[in-house]
């Protein structure tokens, strides 16, 4: 059993605690038990960070790709050497399985690897021009970047803020939640012990809008980094607005799922339920509008609740369970309001729709059928363990109902017809499409959305390029 780490900043390579701080205290979702007391920072903390990462800028922005790649893959070596140590941490903060947590390092030791190739790719262009003159394209290291993780990621969400500006020659102060903040510290820690200067990326932790005023307001900062909800995203692009910051934006999703009645069924189900559960349903890209034709509906809803029914809720540390807790008390009231209006407006609840034991925040795997379109749960990201499954007449209908929400993450293709695939995969509106499969991501794919889903992308050369500026020089 891995001992829960003692909490701190890490700021300019020292780590940071104590001092009279105020404190946020961390619980173990499967418990309720708090196990640790996390200090967050003050006005001049904030203000050391921002000094640190102007001061790491300007030398990080000289390093030579293999320098960087360096420190990448030395850190990846490191995150798989700590592997069991990083994925227990992480689900006593946050809940999720041992498994899951696991997979979630090999994702960020795959990007690290991946990054540290495509560093040495940043490849600018000779125009062609009269003998005489000369011009040049080339990409520069956009600056100092203040990044926002969410919790219900806690290793890979901080991977992604760290991986790519490091890649591009940027600083980075990396804000990870206060929920899940010794998952982040542990990714930081083996960039540092892999080389990376201190000075270069900095981890604070405070209250959330005190710091996203403070780091955005400052001319130091010259790009956002966010992953989170919808809401939160919109009010730091305002603030991100007052200095003009490059700004990459991850938000929410309400992933459409369309089965279509020439779907292979049984392939489809044992795919989507395990994916619609896994992190408790905590997951942007989570399949969560079942947009059943109506001629394999029943059948689907029936193998669907089956399914359900079958996967074992309990502590992520232990081996039997299938799916831990939620990650804490806002996600299980959420789940109470959302489900509870569901059924005031005619929704059935073919399974779950209630938490589960007296400790904890687990709820039960859930799944509704015929939500009318005025339910909250058809227009709010339930992010939670619940699935809605509703029946449409043929593919016009599918589609619009697809496309309905302002979101625009991921949507998911379920069909063997080939020109069906290629047909629907250009009208649904979303950033990631998967035709048959639920594995949208990779380390060499980008990772983003569109409409109030967000812009911009991360992982992939595009996430690198999001920390670059373009800039042209002639020479006469």
């Amino acid at each position: 059993m891995t001992t829960y780490p003692e909490l701190a900043m890490i700021i300019a390579g020292e780590r940071v605690s104590g001092g009279g701080r105020r404190t946020h205290a961390v619980v173990n979702p499967a418990t309720g038990e708090v196990i640790g007391q996390l200090p967050l920072a003050d006005p001049a903390d904030l203000d050391r960070a921002l000094e640190a990462a102007q001061n790491g800028f300007r030398v990080w922005r000289k390093s030579t790709p293999q320098q960087r790649a360096a420190v990448l893959t030395g850190a990846a070596r490191l995150m798989l050497e700590r592997q069991e140590d990083i994925a227990r941490i992480a689900t006593q903060e946050q809940g999720k399985t041992l498994p899951e947590a696991r997979i979630e390092v090999l994702m960020n030791v795959g990007l690290f690897n991946f990054y540290a190739g495509e560093c040495q790719r940043i490849y600018g262009r000779a125009l062609v021009r009269p003998e005489g003159q000369r011009s040049t394209v080339t990409y520069e290291p956009v600056g100092p970047v203040a990044a926002f993780a969410p919790w219900n990621f806690p290793i890979g969400n901080p991977g992604r803020k760290l991986g790519a500006p490091i890649a591009a020659g940027c600083s980075v102060i990396l804000k990870s939640a206060e929920e899940t903040p010794a998952s982040a510290l542990a990714v930081l820690q083996c960039l540092l012990d892999a080389g990376l200067p201190g000075d270069v990326a900095q981890a604070v932790f405070g209250v959330p809008d005190e710091v996203s005023r403070h780091l955005l307001g400052s001319p130091v900062i010259r790009k956002l980094s966010f992953t989170g909800s919808t809401v939160i995203g919109k009010h730091l692009v305002k603030l991100a607005a007052d200095n003009a910051l490059r700004t990459t934006m991850e938000l929410g999703g309400h992933g459409p799922v369309l089965v279509f009645d020439d779907a292979d069924v049984t392939r489809a189900l044992d795919t989507v339920v395990p994916h619609k559960y896994r992190n408790a349903g905590q997951v942007c890209v989570s399949p969560t509008r079942f947009i059943v034709h109506q001629d394999v509906f029943e059948r689907f809803r029936d193998g669907f609740v089956e399914r359900a029914k079958a996967v074992t809720v309990g502590d992520g540390l232990d081996p039997a369970s299938r799916m831990g807790p939620m990650a804490n008390a806002r996600r299980t009231e959420a789940m109470d309001r959302l489900i509870g209006d569901a059924r005031t407006h005619g929704a059935n609840v073919l399974t779950g729709g209630e938490r589960v034991g007296n400790r904890g925040f687990f709820y039960a795997p859930t799944v509704l059928t015929e939500v009318p379109l005025d339910a909250a749960i058809m227009n709010e990201e339930p992010f939670g363990p619940v699935a809605i499954l509703n029946p449409y007449a043929d593919e016009e209908a599918m589609v619009a109902e697809a496309n309905r929400l302002p979101y625009g993450l991921a949507a998911y293709v379920w069909s063997e017809g080939a020109r069906r695939q290629q047909r629907v995969a250009r009208e649904v509106e979303a950033g990631m499409v998967g035709i048959n499969t639920t594995m949208i991501g990779g380390a060499d794919a980008p990772f983003g959305g569109v409409k109030w889903s967000g812009h911009g992308s991360e992982d992939g050369p595009e996430g690198l390029h999001a920390c670059l500026v373009i800039k042209a020089i002639h020479e006469g």
